[in-house]
C-alpha cells in the first residue's frame, strides 16, 4: 500500500515537473521572440515597408499565406531546434508587418509615449492572465472554439473594412480583438498548466500572437484616440 502511494506521489512529481518545464521554456522562448520582433520593426520602419501600400487586399491575401506557411513548418518541425529557428523567423516577419502601424504612430507628436503606453498595457493583461492562469480551478478547455470563433468575426470584420474604411469599425474591432485575444492567453497558459499543451514552441506560438495582436490593438486605440498632430 505504502509502496504505491509513493509511486503514485512520484508520478504526481514528475507531471508536474514536466507541466512546469514547459511553461518555464514557453515563457522564455517567448521572451526571446520579441527580440526579432523589435529588429523587424525597426527594419520596416527604417526601408518603409508595407505589403498594404498597393493593394490592402492583396497584400492581406499575401500576409496570410506566409503566416500560414510558417505555422505549417512550426508544427512540422516543433520538436526540434529547426522549429524554434522558424519560430524566430515568424516573429521578425511579424514586426515587418508591425512596422507600418508604428510607422504611422511615430508620425504623432506623442507617437513615442503611445508606443510605450501599449506596450506597458500589453504587459499589464499578460501577466494578469498568466497569473489568473495559475490561480483559476475550473476547466476552461470549452473557451477555445467559442475564441476561435471570435478570431473569424474579427478577421471577416478587418477585411471588410479595407472596402468600408471606417474608424468607428477599426476601433471597434481592435477592442474586441483586446479581450478576445486576453482571453486567449489565459486559455493557452491555462492549458499548459494542465497538461493539454506538451509542447513549448507549439504553446510559445499561439502565446507570442495573442501578445501581438493585443499591443497592435491597444496601439490603434491609442492612435485613433490619443494621436497628437504637430
Amino acid at each position: 500500500m505504502n509502496e504505491t502511494l509513493q509511486t503514485g506521489y512520484l508520478g504526481a512529481g514528475a507531471v508536474s515537473e514536466q507541466r512546469n518545464r514547459v511553461l518555464r521554456n514557453t515563457y522564455w522562448l517567448l521572451a526571446l521572440s520579441l527580440v526579432p520582433t523589435v529588429f523587424g520593426a525597426w527594419a520596416g520602419v527604417s526601408t518603409g515597408f508595407s505589403f498594404f501600400a498597393g493593394s490592402p487586399f492583396i497584400g492581406f491575401l499575401l500576409f496570410m499565406g506566409i503566416a500560414f506557411g510558417f505555422f505549417f513548418a512550426i508544427e512540422k518541425f516543433k520538436n526540434s531546434g529547426i522549429g524554434v529557428a522558424l519560430l524566430l523567423g515568424f516573429t521578425f516577419f511579424m514586426g515587418l508587418m508591425l512596422s507600418r502601424l508604428i510607422g504611422a504612430v511615430l508620425g504623432f507628436s506623442n507617437g513615442a509615449s503611445l508606443i510605450g503606453f501599449a506596450f506597458g498595457g500589453t504587459a499589464v493583461v499578460f501577466f494578469g492572465m498568466a497569473s489568473l492562469a495559475t490561480t483559476i480551478k475550473r476547466d476552461i478547455s470549452g473557451m477555445g472554439k467559442w475564441l476561435m470563433v471570435g478570431v473569424i468575426g474579427i478577421i471577416v470584420a478587418a477585411v471588410a473594412n479595407i472596402w468600408l474604411q471606417m474608424p468607428a469599425l477599426m476601433a471597434t474591432i481592435s477592442a474586441l480583438a483586446v479581450v478576445i485575444f486576453s482571453a486567449f492567453i489565459l486559455y493557452d497558459i491555462k492549458r499548459i498548466i494542465d497538461g493539454g499543451e506538451t509542447n513549448y514552441v507549439t504553446a510559445t506560438l499561439g502565446i507570442y500572437l495573442s501578445i501581438y495582436n493585443i499591443f497592435q490593438s491597444l496601439l490603434s486605440l491609442l492612435g485613433i484616440f490619443g494621436g497628437e498632430r504637430e
